[in-house]
């Protein structure tokens, strides 16, 4: 099978979307359809039904999809390894890397991994931490800068960078910033605005509040830190922030705040890394000594 047609199915069926595929693939809407009709051809199934401008994989495109992302792994990775024979630090190197340590942390790393590797091209995605964690360990990218997660997994290996200090933080008018030394019973009387529930950071604080057995009013919430600061500026509720975001707002003199996440790299124990992979780490182990 051509690896550009089983390119095109994956995209296609990852999107639900012709066009969507045809932009990722920087190829026009007719060739991605000429390529699944090429592929449909040679298997003599339908891959997709497209009813009412919906595209829904066919049974024999759900059958196909995960042999097809195996094909292509597996293409990829002989190719890179043939690469890395030489010694040279070149090809593709594909990163999940979180909002905020692409704002905070990262670009000045990104600056000099480009001027010591430039024949490497950076395939980055910019995702929640939680989301870039399942890219690595479904083999959709060699490594991912994010939140550590809190848990274990025997296929991912976890590696700290950065210490993230926590802060209750309001406003600098907010009635709470007047209280001297706060408490949980203090702070969960005004609406709160965090992270969802299901991210790193918004457990670590739901975790603190569940100990004490002390309900949280939450008004909002959204996984965007710098949206998050600003709704708290303007005086829309109390959060909890890394030191980068609370510099601008009031920090709350309080008894835990001592808590804070680890930020680092992660990346998949089965999976091989190319040069181009291990120059990066070498970079980020690097900053992490400097810590």
């Amino acid at each position: 099978m051509d690896n550009q047609n089983l390119s095109a199915f994956i995209k296609v069926a990852e999107t639900n979307s012709f066009s969507e595929a045809a932009f990722l693939l920087d190829v026009t809407q007719s060739t991605i359809s000429k390529r699944i009709a090429l592929l449909e051809s040679k298997i003599g199934k339908r891959l997709f039904d497209r009813i009412a401008r919906r595209v829904t994989l066919t049974e024999a495109g759900t059958e196909l999809l995960p042999r097809a992302q195996r094909i292509l792994k597996e293409y990829e990775s002989a190719l890179q390894a043939i690469n890395d024979l030489s010694g040279k630090t070149s090809g593709v190197l594909r990163l999940a890397i979180s909002h905020h340590l692409g704002l905070h942390r990262l670009p000045p790393l990104l600056k000099v991994y480009a001027q010591q590797h430039s024949g490497v091209i950076l395939d980055i995605e910019f995702m929640d931490s939680e989301k870039a964690y399942e890219q690595v360990l479904h083999g959709h990218s060699e490594i991912a800068v994010i939140t550590l997660a809190l848990e274990y997994h025997p296929n991912v290996v976890s590696q700290k960078v950065w210490n993230d200090p926590l802060n209750f933080i309001c406003a600098h008018d907010h009635p709470l910033a007047l209280i001297t030394s706060p408490t949980l019973n203090d702070i969960a009387n005004f609406p709160v605005i965090l992270p969802g529930l299901n991210t790193y950071t918004g457990r670590i604080v739901q975790k603190l509040f569940q100990a004490e057995n002390i309900p949280m009013t939450s008004t909002m919430s959204t996984n965007y830190l710098e949206t998050i600061s600003t709704m708290v500026e303007v005086g829309l509720g109390w959060s909890v922030l890394p030191e980068t975001l609370a510099e601008d707002l009031h920090v709350m003199p309080f008894e835990h705040s001592a808590m804070h996440r680890d930020l680092g790299y992660i990346c998949h124990t089965k999976k091989t890394l190319s040069n181009a992979a291990k120059a990066f780490l070498q970079l980020l182990d690097n900053e992490a000594a400097r810590q």
